[in-house]
């Protein structure tokens, strides 16, 4: 549990899910520097970055966009701000933290990144993500909702925060000017400009075609909404997995687990027409890719489920035949092996006894311990010098 402290008082915080392994806070400098900005209470001196120190009146529309882990949402919840992430778990961290904390649930309005942005926005907040393609997105379709008594103001650590940032708010916002950096951390000052820049069309969602030298899968359509792994080209991971899918040919329901843009759920459900097949991310953007994938390759007739979630939460023990996974060894700036833990138990409950769980990974993640230790099995199907596929079979029940 974190305990931070805000101008508007201290908040116990904590990530979602609540894992008693991970240490990691759930807000950090960034954040903190944001609130106590919008209070007034820099530590810069006042006029020292070009804005006074008097703070920013919360009134109107204050949209919050890209919170990591609901700390900004729940420290302005008062204000009933409306929080806009690509993220399942930033959704369930804040509604936790919002009810640890007392604050009313539903005065904070939740939206994705692929809902309707609201029409007005009078204060813009903007925590800056990893993906630069996904700030462009969003800021995009905000941009017809601002107006030139806007207040935006980004923030984030000083190495997540580049050149290429403050040109994307000045294309499709207007000027900006950047803080003095107070522990690591830096703000965006954004004025809208009149007449509104003129950012041309927007590169998303990109559509591409497998190359030839993805064997009988080349030409199958992949479709990537902005944030996603490799937007711009076919993960080196998810292409070696590709290459090695396992033969499976019955009905029975396959999971591509962290299904990213859909393409190895794609290619599984081709190859088992009968199978229904389950494609789960927590990212809203990598759902709806995975969706738009499997739509315009598979026939009508095809059966899929796409879900935001945490892994494999919601589906029933025993009732899944396979499990392909190409997890993630990183939480936004963090190195964990949380989130692959999560997905390599979930699967172990989620399958049959005799199904199957393969996973493509880095050679040096040492995948193999964990699944032993959970299966009490894992087979090396492939490798090369990078990666390695491992699969595992629940042999039991439980």
């Amino acid at each position: 549990m974190n305990c931070f402290t805000t101008p508007w008082g201290e908040l116990r915080l904590t990530r979602y899910p609540e894992d008693p392994r991970d240490r990691l806070r759930a807000w950090d400098a960034a954040d903190d520097y944001l609130l106590r900005h919008l209070a007034g209470r820099d530590d810069t001196a006042p006029g020292a970055d070009g804005t006074t120190a008097g703070g920013v009146a919360l009134t109107g529309t204050v949209v919050v966009v890209g919170d990591r882990w609901g700390a900004l949402t729940t420290a302005l919840a008062a204000h009933r701000p409306v929080q806009i992430t690509d993220s399942y778990l930033t959704r369930q961290a804040t509604l936790a933290n919002l009810a640890r904390n007392g604050a009313d649930p539903g005065s904070v309005r939740l939206r994705s990144t692929r809902d309707e942005p609201p029409e007005r926005v009078d204060v813009l907040l903007v925590r800056v993500p990893k993906s630069l393609a996904l700030l462009e997105d969003q800021l995009r379709r905000l941009a017809p909702a601002v107006h030139p008594g806007t207040v935006v103001v980004g923030t984030g650590m000083v190495t997540e925060i580049h050149t290429s940032t403050l040109k994307l708010f000045e294309a499709v916002l207007g000027p900006v000017r950047t803080s003095l950096a107070v522990r690591k951390a830096r703000l965006i000052h954004c004025t809208p400009a009149v007449p509104a820049p003129d950012a041309g069309d927007s590169p998303w969602p990109r559509v591409d075609e497998l190359p030839a030298d993805t064997g009988k899968h080349a030409g199958l359509t992949v479709v990537n909404h902005a944030g996603i792994f490799c937007a711009e080209r076919l993960d080196i991971g998810t292409r070696f997995l590709l290459d090695h899918l396992p033969p499976y040919r019955g009905g029975g329901r396959i999971v591509d687990l962290g299904c990213g843009n859909g393409i190895l759920g794609t290619a599984a459900a081709l190859a088992a027409p009968d199978a229904e097949v389950l494609f789960t991310d927590e990212s809203y953007q990598a759902v709806a890719s995975a969706e738009a994938t499997f739509r315009a390759n598979a026939p009508a007739s095809a059966r899929a489920e796409f879900r935001a979630a945490d892994g494999l939460e919601g589906v029933p023990d025993g009732s899944v035949d396979l499990v392909l996974n190409n997890p993630p060894f990183h939480t936004h700036r963090a190195l964990t092996d949380s989130t692959s833990w999560r997905m390599f138990t979930g699967a172990r409950r989620a399958l049959r006894p005799g199904g199957e769980l393969w996973v493509v990974g880095n050679r040096h993640l040492g995948y193999h311990v964990k699944l032993r230790r959970l299966f009490g099995n894992c087979e090396v199907v492939a490798s090369n010098p990078k990666f390695v596929i491992l699969k595992a079979v629940k042999r039991s029940r439980g």
